[in-house]
């Protein structure tokens, strides 16, 4: 007979909770051992998927610039010889090196090796050389065409480009970022139906995803639209085995697929929305500042009133800039008074921000002989002071357009507001530049050069000079800015620029959003600090990862 059966039930119980907590203490011990000689690594597997508002239409990073959902797509399917890092500092991707010479005309970019298309054919100098060709020829209708003026391209061998320019630009590095199309598989395609061809959402490119397939509904909308990691890519398997994006017709949608847990990240969610979603708990709502901008772009060959220069300063201290941002944004964004933005070279506080005075506003009108009728609108020799507003349908834009048309209605200006779709906007009112007051957003990028945006060369389309602002003076400052390496010097003669921007108030600057990106916590990796542009966010996403392992220390 055993001991244990001498021992009464008390006795027992006690020697029982003994061993339990000595075989508890056993495991613990070891358990805590193990995790300490071991840490946790990222592990292959898993499936991430993510809504986007909108509609894919060309997952070609040559034509992709105006629509977010083929930006996104194509940041992940496609590579460029240099690429934004999570700091939004340059980095190579498929370039190996580069050289730039004494005289900053002519960069050396040496390519990787063993670089394979999602095809398994083999990338080289020829695909880069092919890609700007097209970008070069107005036949194939590239937004990137602009920023390749005058360039001479060329090729030493399989992994040597060459780049040639005429003039010595500071920017020239940032233009490398565009992605590359594989010369096999498009050099068949002509300029009429470059635009129209399958390989749009069937891309075959160098990136960390490859495509696998697409779900379209019977009205021909896509619904989702599949990527898997590629096995072979330059850098190595991502870590997320799948990624599947689906597509909503607004942020009403969005939000209730993601409550009711059918994707796990949110492309970009407008800040007043933020409290809409319900999974706070299990949801990582990261905010990025990105270098952009929104303003009221105001056109003075359109609009009688807006020549006056009274009537453009006077709208400018009628802006409440504060009011807009706490209201549309919930305080998600920060005032801004100039294209410059913070971090970027140029900018100052040191500036003519022309802060919200409403008084001063009235008093300027009337010393300039606009009287306020009996009706409350102001009027010079028989001419309304009238204003058209119109802006796109986005509801953080229409909002902020309700909020300056009753603003700038307090001291006497009569605004109509019209909203529109950004198709019908960019289509109908932007290319023909037919409209008194714009209000849109400009994204600026890597660079602060104000060349596309503020250059008079700009005025017309493809230009996105908004306000048709400059005139020779502002562009020697435009022009010379852009071949001064010297960053001290080159933040003067922004500063000079800056002067005779806001002397002249061609715009009435308001705000520059925060980028608001709702995320699953499940998903991990993203360690973004400074991100150039929204379709950014996935530069590094084979770092990202939804499972893993532990390994020995």
């Amino acid at each position: 007979m055993g001991v244990v059966s001498f021992l009464n039930i008390k006795e027992k119980i006690f020697l029982y909770s003994l061993v339990i907590i000595l075989i508890g203490s056993i495991v613990g011990w070891g358990v805590m051992s193990y995790l300490s000689r071991t840490e946790a690594v990222p592990k292959y597997g898993g499936e991430y998927i993510e809504g986007i508002v909108g509609q894919p239409l060309h997952i070609n990073p040559i034509l992709s610039q105006s629509n977010n959902a083929d930006e996104d797509l194509v940041q992940m399917t496609y590579s460029g010889l240099l690429r934004y890092e999570n700091d939004g500092q340059l980095k190579n991707d498929l370039a190996e090196s580069y050289e730039i010479s004494e005289d900053k005309t002519q960069y050396t970019v040496r390519l990787k090796k063993d670089v394979f298309w999602h095809d398994k054919k083999t990338f080289s100098a020829k695909d880069v050389v092919f890609t700007l060709n097209l970008i070069t020829d107005p036949a194939y209708k590239s937004p990137l065409r602009l920023n390749w003026q005058g360039v001479e391209v060329t090729s030493e061998d399989d992994h040597t480009i060459v780049f040639k320019i005429k003039t010595p630009y500071v920017g020239f590095l940032n233009n490398l970022t565009f992605g590359i199309l594989p010369k096999h598989i498009w050099e068949s395609v002509n300029p009429e139906k470059f635009a129209l061809t399958n390989l749009n959402l069937e891309p075959i490119g160098t990136g960390p995803y490859k495509y696998t397939s697409f779900q379209k509904d019977s009205n021909g909308n896509i619904l989702s639209y599949k990527l898997v990691a590629n096995p072979n890519y330059f850098e190595g398997k991502p870590n997320i085995a799948k990624l599947t994006f689906n597509f909503y017709a607004d942020d009403e949608e969005i939000i209730n697929a993601y409550n009711k847990k059918e994707i796990m990240g949110i492309s970009s969610l407008s800040s007043g929305k933020i409290g809409d979603l319900k999974l706070q708990q299990s949801t990582a709502t990261h905010k990025f500042n990105v270098p952009r901008y929104f303003a009221v772009f105001l056109n003075q060959t359109q609009s009688l009133p807006l020549a006056y220069d009274e009537v453009r300063e006077a709208i400018a201290y009628a802006t409440d800039r504060n009011e807009i941002i706490s209201e549309v944004l919930g305080g998600n964004g920060y005032p801004v008074s100039s294209p410059f933005l913070k971090g970027m070279t140029g900018y100052t506080e040191e500036i003519n921000k022309m802060d919200f005075d409403p008084e001063k506003a009235n008093r300027i009108l009337d010393e300039k002989g606009w009287p306020k009728g009996e009706d409350g609108f102001r009027a010079k020799d028989g001419d309304i002071l009238q204003i058209s507003l119109v802006t796109t349908d986005w509801p953080e834009l229409a909002e902020t357009a309700e909020i300056l048309k009753r603003q700038w209605e307090k001291i006497g200006v009569k605004v109509e507001v019209n909203t529109f779709s950004i198709s019908d906007i960019q289509q109908n009112y932007i290319r023909p530049r037919e409209y008194d007051a714009l209000l849109f957003g400009q994204v600026l990028g890597g660079d602060s050069d104000p060349y596309s945006f503020w250059h008079s060369t700009q005025k017309k389309d493809p230009g996105l000079n908004l306000s048709l602002f400059g005139d020779g003076d502002t562009d020697k400052l435009i022009d010379s800015v852009r071949t001064e390496f010297d960053l001290n010097k080159r933040a003067e003669i922004y500063k000079e620029f800056q002067d005779k921007l806001i002397q002249e108030i061609p715009a009435i600057f308001l705000y520059s959003p925060n980028y608001i990106y709702p995320i699953n916590k499940k998903v991990r990796g993203i360690e973004i600090q400074n991100l150039v542009s929204p379709a950014r966010r996935f530069a590094n996403i084979n770092h990202w990862y939804l499972k893993t392992k532990r390994i020995w220390k």
